[in-house]
């Protein structure tokens, strides 16, 4: 049977219909605990008052003109990333998939630029950056592009964390290396910071771009304002998307003076990207992420739900492997599957999100409680007590 809407999804049989903060109700009235956070979107949580204030002030002002005028909100979200970035400049877009297409053009077009013949991009095998086909072929997996051939060139894939397969992947024709400071739908796969600093220092020896793809670690996650910020080691063109509009729908791209060198007026576009409404809502996001602190809170209570998570861990061996992840971007290896964890959690009014090895994923809202996250580690508890009952 055809239905409606395109069955692209495997939905749990859940709808809500209101939120607030950290919390999700049913049309019945049933509360969710939201560790999810709609995959590391609502960043602010449900309903924050100053996101439906800005929303609402902007939209009875003006919804949409076009980029083919100024738009005084995308000026005003530019300045604050590039006051609180690496980045001198900025393009905005709907989504992440459509920021990090805008890195590659981006890196591509700096090489056409310096006329140094260098168009192949190496990106990591369990990366993910996005599902239209330039993407999906930049991370390469089966999972993601059975069907969907004859891929784009251009694209060198290299095993996560093998440095010697990345030296050797080098060639004339590379012209940027991409990666996931934290991979996500990988497993919650941090990159290490001397790896960081490492590849930046690579970049430089080689004539290359370094690309980050923070679309699901940035804003705020791990309680830097982006990721590689604990490293140290700044990139020349980053993807942001996910947190910065709060869930509404933005994405940027970053880049610095000379690595955007290429993308005169003409090279690339959008029709909706940075509209009034989103740029109204996304500088709202980053004007709260700044203020003192909003990021000390983000470390203090993921201290403590790692602690809990790590606590659940010991309690439940047959269930759950290990923690990893920094910030309020976890990761629980499972030794069950893992979805038989995350509908366990459902029956609790728990809502995680799974990811690749076996990971249930906890990206909670960053603003959220630590009685709330001592909440949520007492579902999850109950959760994997009743999968261990269910096994005997």
């Amino acid at each position: 049977m055809i239905t409606p809407v395109l069955p692209t999804y495997a939905r749990a049989p859940l709808s809500f219909v209101e939120g607030e903060g950290s919390w999700l109700k049913t049309e019945d009235g049933t509360r969710y605990l939201d560790m999810g956070a709609g995959i590391a979107v609502s960043a602010l949580g449900h309903a924050h008052p100053r996101l439906v204030a800005a929303l609402e002030a902007q939209g009875r002002r003006l919804w949409h003109t076009s980029n083919l005028y100024q738009i005084p909100n995308q000026t005003r979200l530019a300045e604050l990333l590039v006051d609180n970035t690496f980045a001198d400049t900025v393009f905005f877009t709907n989504s992440g998939t459509e920021a990090t297409e805008a890195a590659v053009k981006m890196a591509r077009k700096y090489h056409h630029a310096h006329e140094t013949g260098r168009d192949e991009i190496i990106t990591f095998n369990g990366s993910f950056h996005g599902r239209t086909l330039g993407m999906i072929s930049a991370a390469g997996s089966e999972k993601l592009t059975k069907g969907f051939g004859p891929l784009l060139p251009g694209f060198v894939h290299v095993p996560f964390g093998d440095h010697e397969a990345l030296h050797a992947a080098i060639t004339e024709r590379t012209a940027a290396i991409m990666i996931e400071p934290v991979q996500g739908e990988g497993g919650i796969l941090p990159v290490p910071d001397q790896c960081l600093k490492g590849l930046r220092d690579l970049c430089d020896q080689n004539g290359i771009l370094l690309i980050y793809d923070e679309i699901q670690c940035g804003m705020g996650r791990t309680g830097k304002l982006f990721a590689h910020e604990w490293s140290g080691a700044e990139p020349d063109i980053m993807a942001v998307a996910k947190g910065i509009g709060g869930g509404f729908p933005l994405g940027a791209c970053l880049a610095t003076e000379a690595a955007a060198v290429g993308m005169a007026a003409g090279t690339h576009g959008t029709t909706y990207g940075g509209n009034p409404l989103a740029c109204a809502v996304g500088a709202e996001v980053v004007e709260i992420m700044v203020e003192d602190g909003f990021l000390g809170h983000v470390s203090e209570v993921s201290g403590h739900l790692r602690q809990g998570l790590e606590g659940l861990v010991a309690s439940h061996p047959d269930v759950f492997e290990l923690v990893r992840g920094s910030g309020l971007m976890l990761g629980v290896k499972c030794r069950v599957p893992n979805m038989d964890v995350v509908n366990a959690g459902y029956d609790q009014k728990l809502l995680t999100v799974p990811g690749g090895d076996n990971v249930i994923r906890i990206l909670p809202p960053l603003n959220i409680s630590r009685e709330e996250v001592d909440e949520a580690l007492r579902r999850l508890d109950a959760a994997a007590g009743a999968i261990e009952s269910s096994q005997d």
